[in-house]
């Protein structure tokens, strides 16, 4: 059985679950893509996670009676009318499984999420160009090691198979669902 430790893609987080989780995850994750087309998708905390201008923009997760998503604090503050009949915490919000998945509330939340991280955006100097931004979304030991290695683009990146990646100091695994990612974006891909 797969560990939840092990698991680097969405794709694999959901496979792990029964046949209508698999359908409800998948559904709150088709949800929150088109509400956050430009966001990076990948496993932070041992969840879905969406990370957009390199911060985590929100997560979800699958537990024994509901599926958790986590849009941070101003959100659930935000929309603490509509999910007032949820469990909620300071920066999540518990749906049942056994009740139907509120995609609409989760894509309104993730909209929200996407404008306020926008505006964050819009009032700082901008650091990189779009799609060079990638190495922000890396821990900073995976950005050192692409450092010394003189990667800095997504072109040189390309040139590297990951296997090549995760033999350099410092580059674990959870950092190569991010540069997919980013690569995808950009119609690029490791090389094979």
């Amino acid at each position: 059985m797969t560990k939840l430790s092990d698991i680097e893609t969405i794709d694999a987080y959901i496979d792990v679950f029964p046949k209508p989780v698999q359908k409800l995850l998948e559904s709150v994750w088709q949800t929150i893509r088109k509400a956050a087309p430009d966001a990076m998708e990948c496993i932070n905390y041992k969840m879905p996670t969406f990370r957009l201008n390199g911060k985590n923009l929100v997560h979800f997760a699958a537990y024994e009676h509901h599926i958790g998503f986590y849009p941070t604090p101003d959100a659930i503050t935000a929309f603490a009318a509509e999910i007032a009949d949820y469990k909620n915490a300071k920066g999540s919000v518990q749906f049942p499984l056994d009740k139907p998945m509120p995609l609409d509330l989760i894509s309104k939340m993730t909209a929200f999420r996407v404008k306020q991280m926008e505006e964050k955006v819009k009032t700082k100097p901008s650091k990189a160009a779009p799609g060079k931004n990638f190495m922000e979304s890396l821990s900073a030991p995976a950005q050192r090691a692409l450092a010394n290695e003189g990667i800095k683009t997504l072109k040189q990146l390309s040139a590297y198979s990951e296997a090549s990646l995760l033999k350099l100091h410092g580059f674990g695994k959870a950092s190569l669902p991010i540069l997919r990612s980013a690569l995808a974006h950009a119609g690029l891909g490791f090389k094979q």
